[in-house]
């Protein structure tokens, strides 16, 4: 078991540079079993949930190795179809495989995947969508077997703007035959990201980043050398961790486009950001302001994986804020250990009403998902005292390293190993 310790009270400052997106790197690794011949991939973070799937891929017979933040994938030994339980587990996104497996290799055994518990998450979008394109898929014992001699390009209309829905279909259609319609699809950067990996591949996709995206199917596609775009919620993290410590960071490797909204409700609690091309500048001397609202939403609203972190900022805003968690609907289990230091939060339903105090107060609390974590490590930067934060696991699955990255920018944090 590890633990962070956190003497709070130190402002971020200085400059750091934000890794790759996990949400990118994690389907483009998936997509790379489409290809024959070996990809390169730069930029992808050494986390937790990209070496799960690492070894997903090793397990199937794919050659997999990683240099520094470089990882190339070789699919062409691959020889097994299904995908260990213990590993499907440990991440939710190993489903990501279920599409390009099936389309390449006709087949695919998996799991029910794991990964945080914060409401549900059902697949359903996934199957339906393959099932649509003419996969068979048989649910015995907690296992799903997919076949399909060759997926059919058809129209899909998505009952939410899933994510990994829309990846999966994506993934799958590019090796089908004739179109495929993706409607009500996910409109994340991470998509386009992924469709510029799989056009570069040779595929046909129009559409990614709106609501509609169209699939072109080829016979093949071809091994590429990509860069994974910068992780908009590691920069969303730290702009918040340098705006309750009164900080000013520089962040570079950003893309200020895929954080519109963030970037507009930080400005509303008074933080100061400028934007010069591919490097944001932090800056906040003050209490923050408490914004009147904000809720959760798919792409472009505000993120749901930032809704935590924000919290954070605003228990120390000067005045009440309103936070309303649309997408999922056990997110709000940081709010118990937010309490422990002393927030003031009241919870109705799904919406979160926070009373600003002047200080948190150190405490020993648990980190219980992904962005529950990072929540109470901001929280912890800010605190009066030394707070300890458990299950880093959970943290180390979309943070690398994080605290090297905060002690780069001054913070007095340390991995304790018990």
């Amino acid at each position: 078991m590890e633990r962070f310790a956190i003497e709070g009270g130190q402002p971020l400052i200085g400059s750091v540079r934000v890794h790759g997106a996990k949400n990118a790197a994690l389907p483009i690794l998936a997509a790379s079993v489409l290809a024959k011949g070996e990809s390169v991939i730069h930029d992808v973070p050494d986390l937790q949930d990209i070496r799960v799937m690492e070894s997903i891929l090793r397990s199937l017979g794919a050659r997999v190795t990683r240099n520094g933040s470089t990882v190339t994938v070789d699919p062409t030994p691959i020889h097994l179809t299904e995908i260990p339980d213990e590993l499907m587990r440990q991440m939710r996104s190993s489903i990501f495989l279920m599409g390009p497996m099936l389309a390449r290799f006709g087949s695919v055994r998996v799991s029910k995947p794991g990964g945080c518990t914060i409401g549900s998450r059902p697949i359903d979008l996934h199957t339906k969508g393959l099932l649509a394109m003419g996969a068979t898929i048989h649910d015995s014992h907690g296992y799903m077997h997919c076949k399909a001699n060759r997926l059919k390009g058809t129209s899909i209309y998505l009952d939410i703007p899933s994510v990994g829905a829309t990846e999966n279909i994506l993934m799958a259609a590019s090796l089908a035959e004739g179109t495929t319609m993706i409607g009500n699809a996910a409109r994340e950067p991470e998509i386009v990201d992924l469709a510029n990996y799989l056009n570069k591949m040779g595929a046909r996709v129009t559409g990614a980043g709106e609501a509609t995206i169209y699939v072109e199917g080829v016979s093949e596609l071809n091994p590429v050398e990509h860069s994974i775009i910068p992780d908009r919620i590691v920069t969303g993290t730290l702009m918040v961790a340098a705006a309750i410590t009164r900080g000013n960071i520089q962040l570079e490797n950003v893309v200020s486009e895929h954080l519109g909204v963030v970037i507009t409700k930080l400005r509303e609690t008074g933080v100061e950001i400028e934007v010069d091309r591919d490097i944001m500048t932090v800056k906040s001397s003050n209490r923050p302001s408490a914004v009147d609202r904000i809720q959760t939403s798919y792409y472009p609203g505000f993120p749901t994986d930032l809704q935590a972190p924000f919290m954070s900022m605003l228990t120390v805003a000067n005045g009440t804020s309103i936070v309303s968690e649309t997408v999922f609907e056990e997110r709000f289990k940081h709010v118990s250990e937010l309490r422990r230091m002393g927030a003031q939060i009241k919870i109705d339903l799904r919406t979160a009403f926070i009373e600003g105090v002047s200080e948190l107060t150190a405490a020993n609390v648990e980190a219980t998902d992904l962005r529950a974590g990072a929540a109470l490590i901001i929280a912890g930067l800010a605190a009066n005292g030394t707070t300890f934060v458990e299950n880093t696991h959970h943290i180390d699955r979309g943070y690398e390293r994080i605290e090297d990255v905060l002690c780069s920018l001054g913070a007095r944090i340390t991995r304790i190993h018990d």
